[in-house]
């Protein structure tokens, strides 16, 4: 189940069950056996408490060195006023600012907007100009059926009405005959569209049931609203509307969406739903959208199914669809909207997917600097390529407006354990790498040591000599089946054996999961096997789904494993290199100790770069194929030092082996170590050829990384060996429920719950880490320095349960 080259590392064998399978992973197993202060006695204490996320605290450093913490809970404001900068007037829509809101001029900086008026324009230009003479031309052109198709086919209604009610079927129809432009609503000679229900009101935006006929806009707002891509296109396209509106083609405003929508009556039947969709998809070819209703609860009867007009295509203006371009307008906003996200207790892909959900938007449109860790809490910036959608909007969808008050997004925690806020208008996105790093807060649990000395000089060792900079476990998985090993069979093409390691058993796995294997392992039925298997297990899925698509057939197992997704493949082959990369230095550091630099070393060769960087193996990877990938494992977020935004062609920094002559120009944050690749150079002497060994006894070349699938010939990369803080300071804090927490979380506090109360005369005591940790380093690894622990998942969950301070579980409302 192991690399041949475990036998290198110099431990016992792992403990394995009746069916074979590795009963845990350990630490050793991966390489991972020195401390930088062997000298100094272990500090036992949990890390990462099974029960108080808020144990583990995490939050993203960006590029100017800014730690990112949640500020503000309140929905967000767009502002209609030209800023500072001169990056140019904000769109038409203007709504009151009781904050400070940004918007960027460049990707790098970020200026404060005055807060404005509200003024709801919501006016078409006046019938008779010229402007709107071209655009209902244009409109009416659009929407003419062809001469030899019926509007609305007989089989449209033989199909709907199997489904839904002759009187939704109805609706559905008119909204369909209607077009997709929507109609125009006379009032006092202003044509306009149902606006948006004011913010007062509580209601969602966009609901149709609840719109009403806005009222005409004073003519002095206008003027103020009025802004340079109105007049810009009002010039081209003719007379402008009243109110110094622009009345040129294409001149509807981004901000103006279409509201109308049919509700279905709520439904049951999950089959019946997917059949809907179904048939809307097919009777309409995209012109019309379904989905799931949210501004109505679902209630026992079901949930409701909104049928509305896509923006996608079938019309004017609809993207890809339409004929003026792949993306509705923006008004003059910038295309990206940035925010903070909290999460607890999910991943970063998790998260982000359940956003996309909820933001109705594509993940790809999300993109953020790093990855953060699944158990805890933790604060970092997201961007989205936000399409049409404004602040509020997105702020809106984020917090279910409708299905929860204003109120309640103001005063309980944000659903599914993710909550976001402070958002600002930027020109660009967020790429991976895109960090200085992370700050922890971290609190150990349950601590037992001899004395606040031997503490003092544990945290000490890690502040002025650093710590091994090792993957952490989170790299290989927490499942008997380790990644390294999949990553193994990867690079040697191997393909039947990664498909067997993927899809293998695993001791303690979910029951859905369990029983899905079984159906396929077992009784080889693969429609049961895909039907129990749940969506999350992504590359098990994959892989079975593929076998379907083959009738069954097995034989091209290469072909199965190429449609797991990338970042997925590339996390096994990367968890192997970590492996590798663990092994050698803990060799080395065996030798010759971790005090200085030794003939036989690499450095980077400042001499020969102004900028030589430690770049993770991820990055080089990614600049191949510019795709980016994640280090999902790395409880510092795992960031990449360069991806897809750096668009240099990829060059192998320079390094060189220290010799007698200049060994003493160096310490030993300087030294750092290969993972293995096609353009890196090994360390010399011994070391090295224990490197090659090391290489070739699991069956590879050290030599010649080049394979014929392009995607698994790594280029490999340098990492340093020891890691230093920038920052680093502890407190010891006494308390007696383990399961009250210890510190806060950033929502708690702008929520205003009570903050934690430490008890001076507590049964025990916890110590409390702030560190500074730059990007791609472990703070299991840091904390691992002081603990001299085990710090795999299930062996700090054994600890949690055996721990004596769970004994006194909820003492303080006992008494």
């Amino acid at each position: 189940m192991l690399p041949p080259s475990h036998a290198f590392l110099g431990v016992p064998p792992p403990e394995y069950t009746e069916d074979g399978l590795i009963q845990c992973i350990l630490e050793t197993d991966v390489g991972i056996s020195e401390y930088v202060g062997r000298d100094v006695p272990k500090i036992e204490g949990i890390i990462k408490q099974r029960r108080v996320f808020t144990d583990f605290l995490v939050f993203e450093v960006d590029l100017d060195g800014n730690v990112i913490h949640l500020k503000s809970l309140a929905k967000p404001e767009s502002s209609k006023k030209k800023d500072e900068s001169g990056a140019g007037d904000a769109a038409p829509e203007a709504t009151p600012a009781p904050s400070e809101q940004l918007i960027s001029d460049s990707t790098d900086n970020v200026v404060p907007l005055s807060p404005q008026t509200n003024v709801q324009q919501t006016t078409e230009p006046l019938p008779g100009t010229e402007g709107s003479e071209n655009r209902t031309d244009e409109t009416t052109k659009l929407q003419e059926p062809s001469p030899d198709k019926e509007p609305w086919p007989e089989r449209f209604d033989t199909r709907l009405r199997a489904i839904l009610s002759e009187d939704v079927v109805s609706k559905v129809k008119e909204l369909y005959l209607e077009g997709q432009e929507s109609p125009l609503v006379s009032d006092s000679g202003w044509r306009e569209r149902q606006t948006k229900v004011s913010e007062a009101s509580g209601d969602v935006e966009g609901d149709a049931s609840s719109s009403a006929a806005a009222e005409p806009v004073p003519e002095e707002p206008l003027k103020q609203g009025r802004g340079k891509r109105g007049r810009d296109r009002g010039s081209r396209g003719g007379r402008g509307g009243r109110g110094g509106r622009g009345g040129g083609r294409g001149d509807r405003p981004s901000w103006r969406e279409d509201t109308r929508k049919v509700l279905t009556d709520p439904i049951a039947s999950k089959a019946t739903r997917t059949e809907l969709h179904q048939a809307i998809r097919e009777l309409f070819g995209g012109k019309l959208d379904s989905e799931t209703d949210l501004s109505t609860p679902a209630t026992d009867e079901g949930s409701r199914i909104a049928i509305k007009w896509t923006k996608r295509g079938g019309g004017r203006g609809g993207g890809r669809g339409g004929r003026r371009g792949e993306r509705p307008e923006r008004g003059t906003y910038p295309p990206y909207i940035h925010f903070t996200l909290q999460k607890t207790n999910r991943d970063t892909q998790d998260a982000l997917a359940n956003l996309s959900r909820v933001l109705h938007c594509s993940i790809k449109d999300l993109s953020v600097a790093g990855t953060k860790d699944k158990r805890g809490v933790t604060v970092q910036r997201v961007s989205l390529r936000r399409g049409n959608k404004s602040v509020e909007d997105i702020w809106n969808l984020a917090n279910s407006i409708g299905r929860r008050s204003v109120e309640d997004v103001l005063t309980t925690r944000g659903e599914r354990g993710i909550r976001v806020a402070d958002f600002n208008y930027r020109k660009a996105s967020l790429e991976l790498g895109m960090l200085k790093g992370n700050a922890f807060v971290i609190t150990l649990r349950n601590v037992q040591v001899d004395s606040m000395e031997t503490l003092d000089r544990a945290m000490n060792t890690i502040k002025t000599k650093g710590f091994i900079n090792y993957y952490g476990m989170q790299r290989f998985g927490t499942a008997a089946i380790p990644t390294h090993s999949i990553g193994l069979a990867l690079l040697k093409s191997d393909w039947h054996r990664a498909v067997s390691l993927i899809l293998r058993k695993r001791p303690g796995e979910h029951p859905d999961v369990e029983a899905a294997r079984d159906a396929w392992l077992v009784e080889g039925d693969l429609d049961k096997a895909l039907e129990l298997m749940p969506r999350r297990v992504v590359a098990e899925r994959c892989l079975l789904e593929s076998y379907k698509k083959q009738g069954g057939e097995t034989r091209n197992a290469m072909g199965a494993l190429s449609t797991i997704p990338r970042n997925l493949r590339l996390m096994y082959v990367h968890a192997y290199q970590s492996y590798v990369w663990n092994a050698i230095v803990s060799e080395r550091i065996k030798v010759h100790g971790a005090e200085r630099p030794v003939v036989g070393d690499l450095v980077f060769d400042t001499d020969a770069s102004d900028k030589a960087e430690e770049v993770d193996p991820e990055a080089l990877d990614t600049l191949d194929a510019e795709v980016p990938t994640e280090d999902k494992d790395a409880d510092s977020a795992g960031a990449i030092k360069r991806s897809k935004w750096s668009r240099k062609p990829w060059e192998p920094p320079k390094v060189k082996t220290l010799t007698a002559e200049n060994v003493d120009k160096y310490s030993i944050f300087d030294v750092i170590m290969p993972l293995p690749g096609r353009d890196v150079a090994y360390p010399g002497g011994a070391l090295g050829d224990r490197y090659r060994e090391f290489l070739r006894t699991d069956g590879l070349d050290p030599d010649n990384f080049v394979r014929k699938q392009k995607e698994y010939s790594l280029a490999g990369s340098y990492r340093k060996i020891l890691h230093l803080p920038t920052e680093l300071s502890w407190s010891v804090l006494r308390y007696t429920d383990p399961d009250v927490a210890l510190a806060q979380a950033d929502e708690d506090k702008l929520l205003g719950f009570d903050p934690p109360q430490v008890v001076e005369d507590g049964k025990f005591m916890a110590l409390q880490v702030q560190l500074t940790l730059g990007t791609a380093a472990y703070a299991t690894m840091a904390l691992r320095e002081v603990t001299k622990t085990e710090t795999s998942s299930r062996y700090q969950t054994a600890l949690t349960q055996a721990s004596e301070d769970q004994k006194y579980k909820a003492a303080a409302e006992d008494d």
